[in-house]
Protein backbone atom coordinates (compact mmCIF):
# COMPACT_ATOMS: atom_id res chain seq x y z
CA UNK A 1 0.00 0.00 0.00
CA UNK A 2 0.84 3.66 -0.64
CA UNK A 3 0.48 6.61 1.53
CA UNK A 4 -1.03 9.39 -1.02
CA UNK A 5 0.42 12.68 -0.15
CA UNK A 6 -0.84 16.12 -1.31
CA UNK A 7 1.19 18.22 -2.91
CA UNK A 8 -0.21 21.31 -4.72
CA UNK A 9 -2.48 20.40 -6.52
CA UNK A 10 -1.71 16.86 -7.41
CA UNK A 11 -1.12 13.41 -5.00
CA UNK A 12 2.63 11.76 -5.26
CA UNK A 13 3.83 8.56 -3.63
CA UNK A 14 5.08 8.15 -0.34
CA UNK A 15 6.63 5.05 0.51
CA UNK A 16 5.26 2.52 3.14
CA UNK A 17 7.91 1.56 5.46
CA UNK A 18 7.69 -1.02 8.20
CA UNK A 19 11.13 -0.40 9.86
CA UNK A 20 10.74 -0.94 14.13
CA UNK A 21 11.38 2.29 15.63
CA UNK A 22 13.94 1.97 18.10
CA UNK A 23 13.77 2.84 21.57
CA UNK A 24 15.99 5.39 23.44
CA UNK A 25 17.32 4.23 26.85
CA UNK A 26 16.75 6.63 29.99
CA UNK A 27 16.98 6.69 33.43
CA UNK A 28 13.78 6.36 35.23
CA UNK A 29 13.86 10.02 37.29
CA UNK A 30 16.24 11.95 34.95
CA UNK A 31 15.85 13.06 31.44
CA UNK A 32 19.39 13.31 30.17
CA UNK A 33 19.25 14.89 26.71
CA UNK A 34 22.83 14.28 24.73
CA UNK A 35 24.50 17.13 23.06
CA UNK A 36 23.61 17.64 19.54
CA UNK A 37 25.34 19.38 16.42
CA UNK A 38 23.03 20.61 14.02
CA UNK A 39 23.89 18.08 10.95
CA UNK A 40 23.32 19.44 7.11
CA UNK A 41 19.91 18.85 5.34
CA UNK A 42 19.44 15.39 3.92
CA UNK A 43 17.82 13.32 2.06
CA UNK A 44 14.11 14.48 2.25
CA UNK A 45 15.05 17.39 4.23
CA UNK A 46 16.47 19.06 1.11
CA UNK A 47 16.39 23.42 0.13
CA UNK A 48 13.39 21.75 -2.07
CA UNK A 49 11.16 20.10 0.44
CA UNK A 50 11.77 22.50 3.68
CA UNK A 51 10.40 25.68 1.72
CA UNK A 52 7.10 27.03 2.26
CA UNK A 53 4.65 27.74 -0.55
CA UNK A 54 3.45 30.74 -0.31
CA UNK A 55 0.01 32.86 -1.42
CA UNK A 56 0.97 34.45 -4.62
CA UNK A 57 -2.37 36.67 -3.80
CA UNK A 58 -0.62 38.21 -0.84
CA UNK A 59 2.30 38.76 -2.83
CA UNK A 60 -0.30 40.89 -5.06
CA UNK A 61 -1.76 42.47 -2.44
CA UNK A 62 2.08 43.91 -1.12
CA UNK A 63 2.66 44.90 -4.76
CA UNK A 64 -0.91 46.68 -4.76
CA UNK A 65 -0.45 48.27 -1.19
CA UNK A 66 2.99 49.35 -2.21
CA UNK A 67 1.67 51.16 -5.25
CA UNK A 68 -1.15 53.22 -3.24
CA UNK A 69 1.01 53.90 -0.99
CA UNK A 70 3.71 55.34 -3.54
CA UNK A 71 0.66 57.09 -5.24
CA UNK A 72 -0.96 58.58 -1.91
CA UNK A 73 2.95 59.81 -0.76
CA UNK A 74 3.62 61.63 -4.23
CA UNK A 75 0.07 63.73 -3.50
CA UNK A 76 -0.05 64.19 0.18
CA UNK A 77 3.92 63.67 1.05
CA UNK A 78 4.26 63.59 4.65
CA UNK A 79 0.59 62.95 6.74
CA UNK A 80 0.33 59.85 4.44
CA UNK A 81 3.82 58.52 5.59
CA UNK A 82 3.13 59.43 9.04
CA UNK A 83 -0.24 57.34 8.77
CA UNK A 84 0.64 54.41 7.19
CA UNK A 85 3.76 54.04 9.14
CA UNK A 86 1.75 54.38 12.48
CA UNK A 87 -0.68 51.55 10.84
CA UNK A 88 1.98 49.20 10.07
CA UNK A 89 3.19 49.71 13.57
CA UNK A 90 -0.26 49.23 14.97
CA UNK A 91 -0.70 46.14 12.48
CA UNK A 92 2.61 44.77 13.16
CA UNK A 93 2.21 44.65 16.76
CA UNK A 94 -0.95 42.63 16.91
CA UNK A 95 0.32 40.52 14.96
CA UNK A 96 3.92 39.95 16.92
CA UNK A 97 2.94 40.89 20.25
CA UNK A 98 -0.79 40.11 20.59
CA UNK A 99 -2.22 37.35 18.69
CA UNK A 100 0.17 34.83 19.35
CA UNK A 101 -0.21 35.35 22.86
CA UNK A 102 -4.12 34.67 23.09
CA UNK A 103 -4.74 31.01 22.47
CA UNK A 104 -8.54 30.60 22.11
CA UNK A 105 -10.36 27.26 23.09
CA UNK A 106 -11.87 26.05 20.34
CA UNK A 107 -15.35 24.12 20.98
CA UNK A 108 -16.06 21.34 17.70
CA UNK A 109 -19.26 18.82 17.83
CA UNK A 110 -18.73 15.76 14.95
CA UNK A 111 -21.34 14.10 13.43
CA UNK A 112 -20.55 10.47 12.59
CA UNK A 113 -23.00 8.11 11.56
CA UNK A 114 -20.69 5.03 12.14
CA UNK A 115 -19.85 6.37 15.50
CA UNK A 116 -21.25 2.98 18.18
CA UNK A 117 -23.89 4.87 20.73
CA UNK A 118 -21.60 3.57 23.67
CA UNK A 119 -19.17 5.84 22.37
CA UNK A 120 -21.62 9.37 22.08
CA UNK A 121 -20.74 11.90 23.84
CA UNK A 122 -17.08 11.21 24.48
CA UNK A 123 -14.86 14.26 24.60
CA UNK A 124 -11.46 14.17 22.94
CA UNK A 125 -8.73 17.12 24.32
CA UNK A 126 -6.88 18.29 21.60
CA UNK A 127 -3.01 19.99 21.82
CA UNK A 128 -0.62 20.20 18.88
CA UNK A 129 2.08 22.14 17.55
CA UNK A 130 3.38 23.60 20.81
CA UNK A 131 6.83 24.02 18.92
CA UNK A 132 8.40 24.50 22.08
CA UNK A 133 11.79 26.97 21.68
CA UNK A 134 9.54 30.28 20.21
CA UNK A 135 8.14 32.61 21.84
CA UNK A 136 5.36 31.64 24.13
CA UNK A 137 5.18 28.55 23.27
CA UNK A 138 5.61 27.71 26.59
CA UNK A 139 3.11 29.90 28.06
CA UNK A 140 0.50 28.85 25.16
CA UNK A 141 1.52 25.11 26.57
CA UNK A 142 0.93 25.90 29.83
CA UNK A 143 -2.23 27.38 29.15
CA UNK A 144 -3.73 24.72 26.58
CA UNK A 145 -2.44 21.60 29.88
CA UNK A 146 -4.73 24.21 32.00
CA UNK A 147 -8.03 23.80 29.55
CA UNK A 148 -7.28 20.16 29.81
CA UNK A 149 -7.46 20.17 33.65
CA UNK A 150 -10.48 22.36 33.44
CA UNK A 151 -12.70 20.77 30.49
CA UNK A 152 -11.29 17.18 32.01
CA UNK A 153 -12.37 15.03 28.64
CA UNK A 154 -12.28 11.19 28.26
CA UNK A 155 -9.15 11.40 26.10
CA UNK A 156 -6.19 13.70 25.42
CA UNK A 157 -4.25 13.58 22.38
CA UNK A 158 -1.08 15.58 20.92
CA UNK A 159 -0.46 15.65 17.00
CA UNK A 160 3.61 16.49 17.18
CA UNK A 161 5.29 19.35 17.05
CA UNK A 162 5.82 19.40 20.54
CA UNK A 163 9.70 21.12 20.30
CA UNK A 164 10.98 23.06 17.63
CA UNK A 165 14.23 23.18 19.63
CA UNK A 166 16.43 20.44 21.01
CA UNK A 167 17.46 22.12 23.83
CA UNK A 168 13.36 22.51 24.86
CA UNK A 169 13.12 18.61 25.42
CA UNK A 170 14.25 18.61 28.97
CA UNK A 171 11.17 20.54 29.75
CA UNK A 172 8.79 18.14 28.15
CA UNK A 173 8.20 16.15 31.23
CA UNK A 174 7.72 18.96 33.38
CA UNK A 175 4.63 20.71 31.05
CA UNK A 176 3.08 18.02 30.27
CA UNK A 177 3.01 16.12 33.38
CA UNK A 178 -0.17 17.72 34.26
CA UNK A 179 -2.10 16.37 31.39
CA UNK A 180 -4.86 13.41 32.69
CA UNK A 181 -7.81 11.57 30.80
CA UNK A 182 -9.67 8.25 31.98
CA UNK A 183 -8.73 7.06 28.46
CA UNK A 184 -4.99 8.64 28.43
CA UNK A 185 -3.31 11.05 26.95
CA UNK A 186 -0.90 9.66 23.92
CA UNK A 187 1.24 11.65 21.28
CA UNK A 188 2.76 10.98 17.98
CA UNK A 189 5.58 13.01 16.09
CA UNK A 190 6.01 16.02 13.75
CA UNK A 191 8.74 17.02 11.39
CA UNK A 192 10.44 19.02 13.80
CA UNK A 193 10.19 16.49 16.89
CA UNK A 194 12.47 13.96 14.20
CA UNK A 195 14.69 16.87 13.55
CA UNK A 196 15.24 18.07 16.97
CA UNK A 197 15.57 14.19 18.07
CA UNK A 198 12.83 11.74 18.48
CA UNK A 199 14.80 9.09 20.68
CA UNK A 200 14.81 12.30 23.49
CA UNK A 201 11.50 13.15 22.85
CA UNK A 202 10.26 9.63 23.43
CA UNK A 203 11.78 9.38 26.81
CA UNK A 204 10.80 13.08 28.14
CA UNK A 205 7.12 12.01 26.66
CA UNK A 206 7.56 8.81 28.67
CA UNK A 207 8.57 10.45 32.22
CA UNK A 208 5.33 12.46 31.54
CA UNK A 209 3.78 9.26 31.01
CA UNK A 210 2.45 9.80 27.34
CA UNK A 211 3.10 7.17 25.19
CA UNK A 212 4.34 7.95 21.56
CA UNK A 213 2.67 6.09 19.12
CA UNK A 214 4.46 4.83 16.18
CA UNK A 215 2.51 3.22 13.49
CA UNK A 216 0.64 1.23 16.18
CA UNK A 217 -2.67 1.17 17.90
CA UNK A 218 -4.67 0.87 21.69
CA UNK A 219 -8.03 -0.29 21.86
CA UNK A 220 -9.86 2.24 24.48
CA UNK A 221 -12.87 1.06 25.94
CA UNK A 222 -15.86 3.63 27.48
CA UNK A 223 -18.85 2.95 28.35
CA UNK A 224 -19.21 -0.17 26.84
CA UNK A 225 -17.95 0.70 23.45
CA UNK A 226 -14.36 0.13 21.54
CA UNK A 227 -12.30 3.25 20.27
CA UNK A 228 -9.71 2.92 18.00
CA UNK A 229 -6.88 4.85 18.46
CA UNK A 230 -4.21 4.91 15.75
CA UNK A 231 -1.00 6.73 15.20
CA UNK A 232 1.64 7.05 12.49
CA UNK A 233 4.86 8.41 12.35
CA UNK A 234 5.40 11.70 10.43
CA UNK A 235 5.28 11.54 6.66
CA UNK A 236 8.06 14.45 5.82
CA UNK A 237 10.46 12.52 7.95
CA UNK A 238 9.17 9.70 9.67
CA UNK A 239 8.35 5.78 8.50
CA UNK A 240 4.71 5.72 8.17
CA UNK A 241 2.75 2.87 7.97
CA UNK A 242 -0.66 2.75 8.44
CA UNK A 243 -0.64 -1.03 7.19
CA UNK A 244 1.32 -2.14 10.00
CA UNK A 245 -0.51 0.51 12.56
CA UNK A 246 -3.88 -0.91 11.87
CA UNK A 247 -2.54 -4.97 12.18
CA UNK A 248 -4.88 -6.72 14.60
CA UNK A 249 -7.70 -3.84 14.43
CA UNK A 250 -10.99 -5.75 13.41
CA UNK A 251 -12.04 -3.57 9.74
CA UNK A 252 -15.55 -2.57 11.37
CA UNK A 253 -14.10 -0.90 14.57
CA UNK A 254 -14.56 2.77 15.33
CA UNK A 255 -11.10 4.16 14.06
CA UNK A 256 -9.64 7.58 15.21
CA UNK A 257 -5.95 8.56 13.31
CA UNK A 258 -3.64 10.96 14.77
CA UNK A 259 -1.38 12.02 12.32
CA UNK A 260 0.61 15.47 12.23
CA UNK A 261 0.46 16.25 8.77
CA UNK A 262 -3.79 16.23 7.34
CA UNK A 263 -2.54 15.82 4.04
CA UNK A 264 -2.81 11.92 4.28
CA UNK A 265 -6.60 12.01 4.85
CA UNK A 266 -7.30 9.91 1.63
CA UNK A 267 -5.10 7.03 2.19
CA UNK A 268 -6.94 7.22 5.39
CA UNK A 269 -10.08 7.12 4.67
CA UNK A 270 -9.28 4.53 2.09
CA UNK A 271 -8.31 2.34 4.52
CA UNK A 272 -11.61 2.63 7.12
CA UNK A 273 -10.60 5.44 9.18
CA UNK A 274 -13.31 7.48 10.76
CA UNK A 275 -11.74 10.36 12.31
CA UNK A 276 -8.19 12.18 12.01
CA UNK A 277 -6.97 14.84 14.22
CA UNK A 278 -3.77 16.79 12.93
CA UNK A 279 -2.10 19.79 13.06
CA UNK A 280 0.77 21.13 11.00
CA UNK A 281 -0.37 24.20 8.99
CA UNK A 282 -1.30 26.81 11.94
CA UNK A 283 -4.26 27.49 9.77
CA UNK A 284 -1.27 29.82 7.52
CA UNK A 285 -0.25 32.00 10.45
CA UNK A 286 -1.53 34.74 8.42
CA UNK A 287 -5.28 34.77 6.97
CA UNK A 288 -7.18 37.23 5.03
CA UNK A 289 -10.98 37.05 3.45
CA UNK A 290 -10.42 36.00 -0.56
CA UNK A 291 -6.89 35.54 -0.01
CA UNK A 292 -6.73 32.83 2.69
CA UNK A 293 -3.65 31.46 4.26
CA UNK A 294 -0.27 33.33 3.66
CA UNK A 295 2.21 30.34 3.66
CA UNK A 296 1.40 26.57 4.27
CA UNK A 297 3.82 23.69 4.71
CA UNK A 298 4.57 20.35 2.67
CA UNK A 299 1.61 18.01 3.12
CA UNK A 300 -0.36 20.48 4.80
CA UNK A 301 -1.59 22.53 1.39
CA UNK A 302 -4.63 20.72 1.18
CA UNK A 303 -6.54 20.27 3.97
CA UNK A 304 -5.84 23.95 6.18
CA UNK A 305 -8.16 24.55 9.00
CA UNK A 306 -10.85 23.49 10.16
CA UNK A 307 -13.08 20.46 9.91
CA UNK A 308 -13.39 18.24 6.60
CA UNK A 309 -15.77 15.46 4.98
CA UNK A 310 -12.90 13.44 2.72
CA UNK A 311 -14.74 10.07 1.45
CA UNK A 312 -16.09 9.67 4.38
CA UNK A 313 -13.77 10.26 6.69
CA UNK A 314 -14.30 13.58 9.01
CA UNK A 315 -10.97 15.25 9.59
CA UNK A 316 -9.89 18.40 12.19
CA UNK A 317 -6.89 20.41 11.46
CA UNK A 318 -5.73 22.61 14.78
CA UNK A 319 -4.11 26.04 14.40
CA UNK A 320 -2.01 24.71 17.27
CA UNK A 321 -1.01 26.20 20.25
CA UNK A 322 2.97 27.63 19.19
CA UNK A 323 5.23 27.84 16.23
CA UNK A 324 6.67 31.07 14.59
CA UNK A 325 5.18 34.31 16.73
CA UNK A 326 3.22 36.03 13.71
CA UNK A 327 -0.37 35.36 13.17
CA UNK A 328 -3.22 37.59 11.90
CA UNK A 329 -7.13 36.36 12.20
CA UNK A 330 -5.26 32.75 12.55
CA UNK A 331 -4.87 32.72 16.90
CA UNK A 332 -3.68 29.45 18.79
CA UNK A 333 -5.76 27.22 19.72
CA UNK A 334 -6.50 24.06 21.78
CA UNK A 335 -9.80 22.12 21.00
CA UNK A 336 -12.08 19.62 22.77
CA UNK A 337 -13.88 17.73 20.38
CA UNK A 338 -17.42 16.31 21.23
CA UNK A 339 -18.40 13.00 19.27
CA UNK A 340 -21.86 12.65 18.20
CA UNK A 341 -24.18 9.90 16.65
CA UNK A 342 -25.80 10.85 13.57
Amino acid sequence: MTLLIASKTRFIPAKDYHVPIETHPHEPHALRVRPRKRRPLRGRQTIEATKLHINRGWLGLGAVASAVGLAGISLFGWPVIAAGGAFSIAALGHMLLGEPARPILERVTMRLPALPPELDGLRIGHLTDSHLGFRYSETNLAWGVEQMQRERPELIVLTGDIVTHHWAIPDVPRLLRGLRAPLGVYAVPGNHDHWEGLADLRAALTLANIPLLLNEHRRLSWNGGDLWLIGIDDVWDGRPSLRQALRGVPPHGFKLLLSHAPDVAESAAHVGIHVQLSGHTHGGHLRLPLLGPFTLPRYGKRYIIGEYQVDGLTLYVSRGLGGAPLRLLCPPEATIITLRRG
